[in-house]
């Protein structure tokens, strides 16, 4: 029995010496997201998900979606234009559909996202009035969080506090800001903004087919939605809270702020890596190989029926206007440092690069150390989905990425909930 004590000790031991942490992982170079098969089995996706297939004014919202994860490592996915939440438990098997209910039990026609938890409730995203619903984990409505302007992303903290990205718009000037909130009495302590006059003149570049004008403040405008995520189209600020510190990233400059709880500053650093330009032949190479893969028949959504015709003449007509477009791409545009910015498990932040190819992914990791260091650079591969890297659609839990991607050659709907074993 004392030999089978010391082994087992041994073992254990061995087990906590050679356990890889995730920045070990990193360091090897690129990380492969392979799927754990004991994960989210026996699941009807064209049931669970079906609403993948909505579309609104004949455009595809159904891939609008997010997850949070719970305190118990269950799973709950929101949906867009939806009035109910998708609730799965901890093995990733499908519960039930669920939906707020005010005090007298009836449900809420219209909900919005899920952003966090807190105090053991969750909290929404801000409706165009500004009002955030707090409600418990069995539906019931607690309160409403009111703030006076636009909310993009808002996270959890610690204290009661939550971080908010903000923006107003005003006749002459936008102001974009960071705000800390107590998520109990509501007051608010503004800790970073931007103020950019709307008659600030802009250079007009054109890429693929589409007139960008960007802003020396990082804002840039467009004269029509794009049909790829190969460049940037913003450059708001991406927040994070790590170690007590909340990170106050800044795309358009590289600028990354550090802040205690109470809103002080603590740390000022400016990436070093990346370029904030993409060269005139390096957005000729993404033009060429967009009109390759286009005019080649890629794979992409459609609408169904009648629509459907309509919507591949309409690719071939923009396939026509990207090649005549070619030429035109005459002068380096701005693009912000980094798209955006995703916490792991082990508190390592990364800043993902802007993608030069659709599809593409490179991020450099960013640990807390003495103010922060960035220590190496690394991608994310996966052989059985085609990746979406966003920080509300990959959520690092215990070493394991939860997420929410489409399988390559799927039978049926291709979105599912996936678990991610990360490594090597």
């Amino acid at each position: 029995m004392k030999k089978l004590l010391v082994l087992l000790s041994f073992m254990f031991l061995a087990h906590g010496l050679f356990a890889q942490s995730l920045l070990d992982i990193y360091k090897k170079g690129t990380v492969k997201l392979v799927p754990d098969t004991e994960f989210a089995q026996g699941n009807n996706w064209d049931k669970v998900f079906a609403s993948y297939y909505d579309t609104l004014y004949h455009t595809h919202i159904g891939a609008r979606k997010s997850l949070v994860l719970m305190p118990n490592g269950s799973v709950v996915v929101s949906h867009a234009y939806k009035n109910f939440y998708s609730l799965f438990d901890a093995n990733g098997k499908f519960v039930k559909e669920f939906g707020i209910k005010d005090k007298s039990g009836k449900q809420f026609k219209k909900i919005q996202a899920i952003e966090g938890i807190m105090n053991n409730s969750f909290f929404t995203g801000a409706d165009n009035m500004g009002k955030m619903i707090v409600f418990d984990f069995d539906g019931n409505y607690t309160r409403t969080l009111t703030l006076n302007y636009s909310v993009g992303n808002v996270i959890p903290m610690k204290n009661n506090k939550i971080a908010v990205i903000g923006w107003v718009i005003w006749k002459d000037k936008t102001r974009d800001f960071v705000a800390i909130v107590d998520y109990e009495t509501n007051e608010q302590k503004i800790i970073w903004d931007q103020f950019t006059a709307t008659s600030e003149p802009c250079t007009s570049s054109t890429l693929f087919h589409y007139s960008y004008c960007f802003e020396k403040s990082g804002t840039i405008h467009i004269s029509t939605m794009p049909y790829t995520n190969s460049v940037g189209l913003s450059a708001p600020p991406q927040i994070a809270f790590v170690n007590d510190r909340l990170v106050v990233a800044l795309p358009h400059t590289g600028e990354i702020l550090l802040f205690d709880i109470e809103g002080n500053m603590k740390s000022k650093d400016k990436i070093g890596w990346g370029k904030n330009f993409l060269s005139v032949e390096d957005q000729k190479e993404i033009q060429r190989k967009a009109i390759e893969s286009y005019s080649s028949g890629r794979k992409m959504w459609m609408p169904e029926g009648a629509l459907q015709e309509e919507a591949q003449k309409a690719v071939k007509t923009m396939v026509e206007q990207m090649k005549a477009d070619l030429n035109k791409i005459t002068d380096p545009i701005p693009i912000p440092v980094f798209s955006n910015i995703i916490k792991d498990s082990d508190g390592n932040l990364l800043f993902f690069e802007m993608a030069e190819t659709e599809g593409a992914n490179k991020f450099n990791v960013w640990v807390y150390q003495n103010g922060g260091k960035f220590v190496t650079q690394s991608s994310f591969v996966c052989d059985d989905f085609d990746l979406v890297i966003n920080p509300s659609k990959m959520v690092f839990h215990k070493g394991y990425i939860y997420a929410l991607q489409t399988l390559k050659n799927a039978k049926g709907n291709p979105l599912r909930l996936v678990r991610f074993k990360v490594g090597n």
